[in-house]
């Protein structure tokens, strides 16, 4: 038998009855970080990581059954091993280790292989079979280094600072946010953040995490002369909202994974996209997946089949796994069928062979 299955509910496990970031109620859920598509409202008993703890009962409610386990950690349950190790994507955010009669099986959720210092940077945990996303498994998709995209994001500011112009930086409240925060040059001027990120920042600062200081539009102090230097983070839903017209003359721009592609930075009507993501871009799922060893491996969220296609022709068993993740990760995907993403998707390149993607060898794009 499989230690992981597809059920209506979500991914489950047979042996220890109980499921990993379901998308419908259940009895026992293991939750791999609280992002919105994975950490659901409604089940009995949650176990997550530690660090994931503030952000789940600020989402779910204070009153949520979970138990939490710090990395590496481990417990037994109706005789599955099962310990959480670091994901790199958010906060708290873990892979799922499972080891029963001999097999081990490992469940990353959502992940990213570059460190950030905002959370655990990701470790490959070796295992028989790995489940991995593919949200950006596509060979076009590939990342600035952290230190190239802030640098990135620190001239935009203070070119827009000595015009006279507030910065309005759409991005994820949680996760993204939190990472531009830890890596912006906070001398060039004021941060203001929206009221859906400052309470997350409140958790990241709990956590440990440094972050500078932060102010909210109706604080005490922030005027129109303040704004016109500041850098403000707000999610994408703030933008076309009433909240917006207190920046005057603001420039905008945008961070998402999805930036890599052309005409999104159009699309979503900004000034300026930046190229930034909480999940990894295809050379990080190739190093993920090498790294773990894996000679079987089921793709869920994102681009699946080409990810499977591309497994397969190393030499590895691959095949997707339908799930109900991305939620919020997808939102803001400029392209449908037959848009850009469909063109790119026919660049995959050729497989290296097996032996040489366990060795976690990364191929390049043509």
């Amino acid at each position: 038998m499989d230690l992981v299955i597809a059920r209506p509910e979500g991914l489950y496990c047979p042996p220890g009855d109980f499921y990993i970031d379901p998308w419908k109620p259940v009895a026992r859920a293991v939750i791999t970080h609280g992002h919105s598509d994975h950490a659901r409202w409604g089940h009995a008993h949650y176990l997550a990581h530690t660090d994931s703890e503030g952000v789940l009962r600020q989402r779910l409610g204070a009153d949520i059954t979970l138990q939490t386990l710090p990395y590496g950690e481990a417990l037994v349950h109706q005789g599955v091993r099962i310990s959480l190790h670091p994901a790199g994507h958010v906060l708290g955010s873990a892979q799922v280790r499972l080891e029963h009669g001999g097999r081990v099986w490992v469940a990353s959720g959502d992940y990213k292989t570059e460190p950030d210092g905002t959370c655990a940077p990701f470790e490959p945990v070796p295992c028989d079979t790995f489940i991995t996303e593919s949200t950006f498994g596509l060979p076009i998709y590939r990342w600035p280094t952290q230190a190239a995209l802030l640098a990135d994001i620190n001239d935009w500011w203070r070119r827009n600072a000595a015009q006279g112009r507030a910065s309005v930086l759409f991005c994820y409240a949680f996760g993204k946010a939190q990472r531009i925060l830890h890596g912006v040059d906070a001398s060039i001027g004021p941060i203001v953040v929206h009221g859906a990120v400052e309470p997350l920042n409140a958790v990241y600062r709990a956590a440990g995490v440094a972050l500078p200081p932060t102010l909210r539009v109706t604080d005490p102090g922030v005027d129109a002369t303040l704004l016109q230097r500041a850098l403000v983070l707000a999610p994408p839903s703030a933008q076309g909202t009433p909240w917006m017209k207190r920046f005057g003359h603001y420039a905008d721009a945008f961070a998402s994974g999805w930036m890599r592609l052309r005409g999104t930075r159009r699309r979503r009507g900004v000034d300026r996209g930046f190229v930034m993501s909480d999940h990894a871009d295809w050379p990080g799922l190739q190093q993920a997946i090498a790294g773990t060893g894996a000679e079987r491996v089921f793709v869920t969220h994102g681009s699946v089949a080409v990810l499977v296609r591309w497994l397969r022709e190393s030499g590895l068993q691959a095949q997707g796994f339908k799930t109900e993740y991305g939620d919020e990760d997808m939102a803001d995907r400029p392209g449908a069928a037959g848009g850009e993403d469909a063109g790119a998707a026919q660049a995959v390149p050729d497989a290296p062979a097996h032996p040489h993607l366990r060795a976690g060898r990364k191929a390049d794009a043509p």
